[in-house]
């Protein structure tokens, strides 16, 4: 999911999504500031191309997802699915930043209240498919914020759906985890890795399958 950057990456852009058609991409500009508009753009995409999808998992891309662990424990023992089931790293009583130098400064005339609603970090959450199209038809009564993570959990609030805390709260990690086989087996995410690790850490875990325990 991308926005608009200079020409030169948009003709690059162009190729690799007539080669791979594996970019969604809408016309703002690609900043931090811009995440939740990016956000929203894929939460559209999949409301409207992929709304029956039993699970949907919007993730960073720095962020190492072991997606056969994600399947086998935490989405299969959850079929058939909840109607609206949201997880991810749950964080519970967060407080806004005030600061101005601070990455996630909020002011208070844009959010007025000590206290978020409970939210799952940016990082990495799963969703039902149905609730895409919830959280898009309730961001248009609630007010945009660009903290993504938290505009989403209140378009949740809007529309009454909780969220769930993870079975394990190893599952989900704000931060980079020490890379081993065995570790990373038993985990869904990892934050913070580059892409040559992504594809080391990936293989290693595959040739390691047999080697850690379920």
């Amino acid at each position: 999911m991308l926005g608009a950057s200079d020409k030169e990456q948009n003709e690059a852009l162009l190729r690799e999504s007539s080669q791979y058609h594996d970019i969604i991409q809408q016309d703002f500009l690609d900043t931090y500031k811009n995440l939740t508009l990016k956000t929203m753009m894929g939460l559209k995409w999949v409301a409207t191309y992929c709304g029956d999808a039993n699970f949907v998992m919007k993730t960073d891309s720095d962020v190492f997802v072991n997606t056969e662990y994600l399947i086998q424990r935490l989405l299969k023992p959850l079929m058939p699915p909840s109607q609206y089931y949201f997880t991810g790293y749950l964080i519970r009583n967060g407080q806004p930043h005030r600061n101005r130098e601070s990455k996630w400064y909020m002011p208070k005339e844009v959010y007025s209240i000590e206290r978020y609603p409970d939210f799952c970090s940016g990082t990495g959450y799963v969703l039902s498919g149905t609730l895409a199209a919830k959280i898009v038809k309730a961001s248009l009564k609630v007010k945009y914020i660009y903290l993504e993570d938290i505009y989403v959990a209140l378009c949740l609030e809007q529309e009454g759906i909780n969220m769930v805390p993870p079975p394990k709260n190893y599952l989900f990690n704000l931060y980079k985890v020490p890379f081993s086989p065995c570790t990373y087996s038993r985990l869904i995410t990892s934050h913070g890795i580059n892409p040559d690790e992504q594809i080391t850490y990936w293989e290693t875990l595959q040739s390691n399958k047999n080697v850690c325990s379920k």
